[in-house]
């Protein structure tokens, strides 16, 4: 992407911190601030729809839904407005924050937005065994951790498969985390829309309400931040689905298939030269490995968190 169109630049860009999947910095021009988004196309787990995802983030912004202004967007590369904030820790939010994150979900769930991605969600890999071998054989630290947890990685691939999703499914952002917000002045910015797409209304619901009522691991939620978030969104004119494990599948889903990948990446041991570097994605695939069978125990406690 020619990135002149930003103005004449008054310093070098600046690589900013952070990124699970992409690598951002920051560019400061005659024009003003942009946060530009090297996109990962080397290894993703999936396309990204870039003609979609930008229509629908200008669509959002002209709705008012705070978030950064999407300026371009190209084959490699994403470039926003840039949005000063606080970061929000992995800790429970205020219960008003929460509660204008489901506000914000029902905007952005009412926009009317032609979207022409009809992909279907591939089968869940079922390869664990091969990959705790493969872990053990390469020295993983993380490697007899893994191998114990084999029979677990399945049953959650197993429950991924077959959870049935209630709907109604919805054009929504799909990640809205900690790590995908910001304060400004107390309030919600949406960051980071490109892994948007159609969703079953359970799952982001579910996985956004945990997300942002509890610490790192599932000892800290606060159900009462939790709730806020859907007293937000029924305030704005949301309608609830059923309860049932559906809210809760997305997320492990998501972070099984993350989970994987940053293990294949581990595994290959090569320092990437796009997307996170080598020691995150030891850290994601230690994570997962460690959180997602603590997640999948605790499931009836989590439903308990919808009555």
């Amino acid at each position: 992407m020619d990135l002149s169109q930003l103005g004449a630049a008054v310093g070098p860009m600046i690589r900013v911190g952070g990124g699970f999947a992409n690598r951002m910095y920051r560019l400061d021009t005659d024009q003003g601030s942009f946060a530009v988004k090297e996109l990962n196309l080397v290894d993703r787990r999936w396309s990204y729809r870039v003609e979609d995802v930008f229509r629908f983030e200008r669509a959002a912004f002209a709705a008012g839904v705070p978030m950064p202004e999407p300026i371009a967007a190209g084959d490699d590369m994403l470039v926003h407005r840039w949005v000063e904030g606080e970061k929000v820790p992995e800790a429970p939010v205020s219960a008003a924050y929460a509660f204008e994150i489901g506000e914000i979900l029902a905007r952005i769930h009412a926009l009317d937005v032609e979207w022409t991605d009809v992909s279907t969600e591939e089968p869940v890999a079922r390869d664990w065994p091969e990959l705790a071998e493969r872990a053990a054989a390469t020295g993983q630290p993380w490697a007899d951790e893994l191998a114990s947890h084999v029979e677990m990685f399945l049953a959650i691939a197993h429950f991924v498969d077959t959870c049935e999703r209630p709907g109604p499914v919805v054009l929504t952002h799909k990640d809205i985390q900690p790590w995908n917000l910001l304060a400004r002045e107390g309030r919600p910015v949406v960051l980071d829309w490109e892994l948007s797409g159609l969703l079953d209304l359970s799952g982001e619901l579910g996985s956004t309400a945990l997300s942002i009522s509890k610490g790192p691991g599932f000892d800290t939620i606060e159900p009462t931040i939790f709730r806020a978030v859907l007293d937000g969104y029924v305030a704005a004119g949301g309608v609830l689905p059923p309860p049932g494990p559906s809210w809760f599948v997305f997320m492990i889903s998501g972070w099984l298939g993350h989970t994987r990948w940053n293990i294949l990446r581990c595994l290959a041991d090569i320092e990437p030269t796009t997307g996170p570097e080598l020691a995150l994605s030891q850290e994601s695939a230690h994570n997962g490995i460690r959180g997602l069978p603590d997640m999948f125990h605790r499931l009836p406690d989590l439903e308990t968190l919808l009555v």
